[in-house]
């Protein structure tokens, strides 16, 4: 039976997915913290930063009518390109080339939601072809990093047709993420790269025992 539910209520989640650890695989991320930094939308829109979460976001997709997701997505197209893809093609690329575990998950999340009979009624994914994923503690890359305000422009247009109408300039009272993975603290803490260390980010591993 066709869904009768108001477009103005229809129940919409806004997902960011992807580790800010390692570089451009923080896009998703990114574009969703800009987002809730940059528009105030209504009760019926949840933006929420799925990180690497994986099969622990099912029960968020089960409840949307309406899914965006952003994330950096192998295309296997030029570093830096950004592609969306809709509906029922959404699947086959979050695990068309597997770039990390969290796409794997995804892809779970999606089956299962499908499976109980509770799958949003439409999915865009927003995607953009990464630069670079080895550099741990690193920042996106200029070619990604300037794909995130045409990707929320594109996000803002395919709402509007759910009569999704964000005020500008006026973002959400609260934050997505910790203060210290923003990415303007993040980016600001981060050391130079010849100070870095290179097993892993300072700023992210636990002092060994008996150190303060």
């Amino acid at each position: 039976m066709q869904d009768q539910t108001p477009l103005n209520e229809k129940r919409i989640l806004i997902l960011g997915i992807g580790n800010v650890l390692w570089a451009d695989e923080g896009f998703g991320v990114r574009c969703v913290e800009a987002l809730n930094a940059r528009y105030r939308f209504t009760d019926n829109v949840k933006l929420m930063d799925g990180g690497t979460q994986g099969i622990y976001l099912v029960h968020h997709v089960q409840q949307a009518d309406v899914l965006v997701v952003f994330d950096a997505i192998d295309y296997g197209l030029e570093p830096g390109t950004l592609k969306t893809i809709y509906d029922d093609e959404v699947p086959k690329f979050m695990g068309a080339k597997q770039m990390s575990l969290h796409q794997t998950g995804f892809q779970e999340v999606l089956a299962m939601a499908e499976f109980t009979g509770d799958y949003p009624e439409s999915l865009l994914l927003i995607g953009c072809q990464p630069v670079e994923l080895e550099d741990f503690g690193g920042s996106l890359r200029d070619p990604v990093r300037a794909q995130i305000d045409p990707s929320l422009e594109i996000a803002l247009n395919y709402l509007n047709q759910f009569g999704i109408s964000p005020i500008a300039g006026s973002g959400g009272c609260n934050e997505l993420s910790p203060e210290e993975l923003q990415i303007h603290s993040y980016e600001q803490g981060r050391p130079a790269e010849s100070e870095a260390c290179r097993k892993g980010d300072p700023r992210f591993l636990y002092p060994e025992k008996g150190q303060d």
